[in-house]
């Protein structure tokens, strides 16, 4: 036995999962108030529910923005660090099944990265400020809601006549052939005074994956492909496929969700051992 440990430490989560002679084992996710700890009460807690002595671990790959706090080894093994663009370059194709594409990761903000795994070229295109931080710090001033499960359900009963003002508000002709008359010409610009905290809700993840969608749409015209593969813990939440494919249907790309989107920037850290 073999495991190479793959950890991820984000702003408001810590990820860990395993990959046994390159069989991927169940990963975890533990909340990250602070990073050191999460790590090691993460790590204690995969190698308990699995059944891992240290000895079967050969290496450990780290990798995101907390990822700076750790040294080279951890619990007396070597931890090897993991640029996290490149982490999720090769974790949304692992994911997918996708040889090439623009993976976007969705967490508190958002980065865009060109993967081409035939190439083992992982480029980072940019990123946005809009993510999950801004669908959570919207939702605690403006709802007195403060976690994106919450916001989402809330989402669920709301109605976006009354928050977004679309095309056909302000047209009756077609102004592109790709370009609905449903698509939306303003986010937040017809917003009723009766708008309920549901209806705002809906109004607030609508903006974020707009926002995110049509940067992904551009970043993967820039590119001159159709595929793209969004990981990160904000895509599960159930207006995320909706309003995305909206946007694929309109612009005609593949936006692609994985199963197990949370944990492709860390499987992609793994990978980068599992590999070699």
């Amino acid at each position: 036995m073999s495991i190479i440990v793959g950890i991820d430490v984000g702003g408001s989560t810590t990820k860990i999962v395993g990959f046994d002679e390159g069989r991927l084992m169940h990963p975890l996710m533990v909340k990250a108030d602070d990073p050191i700890a999460s790590v090691y009460g993460g790590f204690g807690k995969f190698t308990a529910e699995h059944g891992v002595p240290l000895s079967a671990i050969s290496r450990v790959m780290v990798t995101g923005v907390g990822a700076t706090f750790l040294g080279s080894e951890l619990y007396g093994l070597p931890a090897e660090h993991v640029n996290e663009f490149r982490a999720n370059g090769r974790g949304g194709l692992y994911l997918s099944g996708i040889k090439k594409a623009v993976i976007v990761s969705m967490g508190t903000g958002t980065a865009f990265v060109y993967a081409d795994g035939e190439k083992g070229e992982y480029l980072h295109l940019g990123g946005t400020g809009v993510g999950g931080g801004t669908l959570v710090g919207l939702g605690r001033k403006l709802l007195g809601v403060s976690s994106a499960r919450s916001i989402s359900e809330l989402a669920l009963k709301g109605d976006l006549s009354k928050i977004d003002l679309l095309i056909s508000d302000i047209t009756d002709t077609d102004i592109s052939p790709t370009l609905s008359k449903n698509a939306t010409a303003s986010n937040f610009g017809n917003i009723s005074d009766l708008a309920s905290k549901e209806d705002i809700a809906l109004g607030i993840i609508n903006m974020v994956f707009e926002t995110v969608g049509m940067m992904a749409v551009f970043a993967a015209r820039m590119r001159g492909i159709n595929d793209i593969v969004v990981i990160g813990n904000l895509p599960v939440i159930p207006q995320a496929g909706r309003i995305l494919g909206t946007l694929a249907d309109m612009f005609g790309v593949n936006i692609l969700i994985p199963e197990s989107a949370p944990y492709g920037t860390v499987i992609g850290a793994a990978l980068e051992r599992v590999d070699k």
